[in-house]
């Protein structure tokens, strides 16, 4: 079965792949600073 993708190829699909990734970047940053960190000093002293 062949599929076509081409459909896929408008810069609009780029960004939303671009706008997911960054979402999940920013999360992924905040949830160390905001959590990890903290664990990590109340652990060690």
């Amino acid at each position: 079965m062949a599929v076509d993708l081409s459909q896929f190829d408008h810069p609009s699909w780029t960004a939303i792949v671009g706008t997911g990734v960054g979402y999940l970047l920013i999360l992924v940053v905040m949830t160390v600073i905001l959590f990890l960190i903290p664990w990590l000093l109340f652990v060690l002293l």
